[in-house]
């Protein structure tokens, strides 16, 4: 779950808002001048305009009115806008201005009784009855929210308003809201490469043949060997049993196939998925029916189900984080981070993503086991966890992705896998000291752990030749301690003295350390683990500026295209 913002504008409201932080699990947004918080921003306006575009909760220690004006411009729809509180830096009140109905008022309430202040709860139908029509319980959809309006006036009024609960497809109106209770789980199964389509098909025509509204379907069902099928993966909220859980329900279905039960080891999967998904005291109410390579059935639990049986198919995200600050870190690595389960990692790396830590598990490793680190990843994966294996940098450069699909290429597996790209340090080097990589450019790693120096060598000559600009990760370690010197050896013979070389260290982390030297006078021994080295090509050029800092870039042929024009 995504924390809630709690939003300040001066240093007098960061011990309530530490407070409320640790009540609330929340997120401290602070000025670039205030420490202590969790995240900074430059313009409070811009930033909560931002903030509320993404959805998120927000909870102001500062005047209403500055909520208002920043939001303002940005309202366009009740149904969809998230819960915004305006409290008071010494907590006395504590007011709801938007997303009453989607949990502002339950939230402000909360913070109220933690602060000791009072909840100005303004909403007319919660004020007279303590509920709202539009805010039902866990488990219950509106089927008809565009009638809201008029029947909270014909309530307030005093008039007469009826509530139907039902699975069925009913028709409200002004007077009459139908509540549908998700009581349903719908089990399918199909052929290997099934279209999606015929299945979506197969699903809406049992709904409609029975009557039945899809919002009261909690989620979908299957057997685990079809967790990676298409057309399975392509529903909403999947859960996923072993052929053993669906066996264990063979008793209770009305269409078992002792040819299903030889291929699979159960005698039926759609009817007893949507069975066991639907918990132990749920009765099949639609048997299975067929399509030409699909499967479906219906069970019913007593109750709602607000969170499925079973288990979800795995997921596993290699999320690259740049170089270590939180800006350079892209919104889809955040959000990754943010909605796995589990981390797996290099623990420093683990340290630099500190900020959006809320209640995952840490998997920490030393440096090094790179193969153990990514089968811990798989692992957790197939026990149907989200699961982000962290890496710096870009995920697929000099990282764990080639490994990891690597291994599933080995051991073939049904997780889902995903990369999630970063800012690479040869792209974050070449950003701080100008623009190096202005032309063709090329990585080369110096490690000869995993490949032979021979190859090594014949890449960096042919680069030399080729006059790329060149990265050379890997440069050195405690026990390599002589490549980078027979590197530069070979580049020797294809560079000029003066060509730029960037040493880059710590890039986006507190030690950060950038060099710009001249080929000539460059010193290995300014060179760590952590280092990253870029040489020019023949053309690139460095010069310095009045702020006494050298920029280093390499042309790519503007000069000529000016002096033809």
């Amino acid at each position: 779950m995504v924390k809630p913002v709690i939003f300040i504008l001066g240093v007098s409201a960061l011990p309530l808002a530490q407070t409320l932080k640790t009540e609330l699990n929340g997120e401290i947004h602070t000025p670039d001048c205030i420490q202590g918080g969790d995240v900074s921003y430059a313009k409070a306006t811009a930033h909560l305009a931002k903030l509320f575009q993404q959805g998120r909760t927000i909870i102001g220690l500062c005047a209403s009115g500055i909520l208002i004006r920043a939001i303002g411009p940005h309202l366009s729809d009740k149904r969809t806008e998230p819960p915004i509180i305006a409290v008071a830096e010494d907590g006395s009140s504590v007011v709801p201005l938007l997303g009453g109905h989607h949990g502002a008022n339950a939230l402000a309430q909360k913070i109220a009784k933690i602060t000791k202040g009072h909840a100005a709860i303004t909403t007319a139908s919660d004020v007279r009855f303590g509920t709202a029509f539009d805010e039902p319980e866990a488990g219950y959809v509106l089927a008809n929210p565009e009638d809201i309006k008029s029947a909270t006036v014909t309530k307030l009024a005093g008039g007469d308003v009826t509530v139907e609960i039902t699975e069925q497809l009913v028709k409200g109106n002004a007077t009459h809201l139908i509540y549908h209770p998700r009581t349903l789980a719908i089990g399918v199964g199909c052929e290997r490469g099934t279209s999606p389509e015929e299945l979506a098909a197969l699903i809406k025509n049992a709904l409609k043949e029975h009557n039945l509204s899809t919002q009261s379907v909690a989620g979908y069902a299957s057997i685990d060997l079809k967790e990676d099928e298409p057309a399975i993966s392509a529903l909403t909220n999947v859960c996923y049993f072993t052929a053993e859980e669906l066996n264990a329900l063979s008793s209770k279905l009305k269409t078992p196939s002792d040819y299903v039960l030889a291929e699979v080891g159960t005698p039926g999967v759609a009817e007893a998925a949507a069975l066991a998904a639907a918990g132990p005291d749920s009765e099949l109410i639609v048997a299975k029916a067929k399509s030409k390579r699909a499967t479906v059935a219906i069970a019913r639990a007593p109750a709602p189900i607000l969170e499925l049986h079973g288990r979800q198919r795995g997921m596993l995200s290699i999320v690259g984080i740049g170089p270590g600050a939180s800006e350079w870190r892209s919104p889809a690595s955040s959000r990754t981070l943010e909605t796995a389960t589990d981390w797996v990692g290099y623990g420093l790396y683990l340290d630099l993503i500190g900020d959006v830590k809320q209640d995952q598990i840490e998997h920490r490793f030393p440096l090094g086991g790179e193969e153990d680190r990514v089968r811990k990843a798989i692992e957790l994966a197939k026990q149907g966890k989200r699961v982000a294996l962290v890496c710096s940098g870009d995920a697929g450069i000099y990282a764990m992705a080639a490994l990891v699909y690597e291994i599933i290429d080995l051991e073939p597996n049904r997780i889902k896998v995903e990369v999630i790209p970063g800012i690479s340090a040869f792209q974050a080097a070449a950003a701080k000291a100008g623009a190096m990589i202005g032309h063709d450019f090329c990585c080369i790693s110096l490690s000869d752990l995993l490949t032979p120096w021979d190859a090594i060598e014949k890449r960096v000559k042919a680069a030399a030749e080729g006059d790329f600009v060149i990265s050379l990760y890997n440069p050195r370690s405690i026990k390599r301690r002589d490549q980078l010197e027979r590197a530069f050896a070979i580049l020797k013979n294809h560079r000029p003295p003066d060509t730029p070389v960037i040493i880059a260290s710590n890039l986006g982390r507190a030690e950060e350390n950038m060099l710009i030297v001249n080929f000539k006078d460059f010193n290995p021994d300014d060179v760590d683990m952590l280092t990253l080295v870029m040489v020019g090509s023949s053309q690139s050029k460095s010069f310095a500026r009045g702020d006494g800092r050298t920029y280093a870039y390499t042309p790519r042929g503007y000069a000529k295209k000016r002096e033809i024009q």
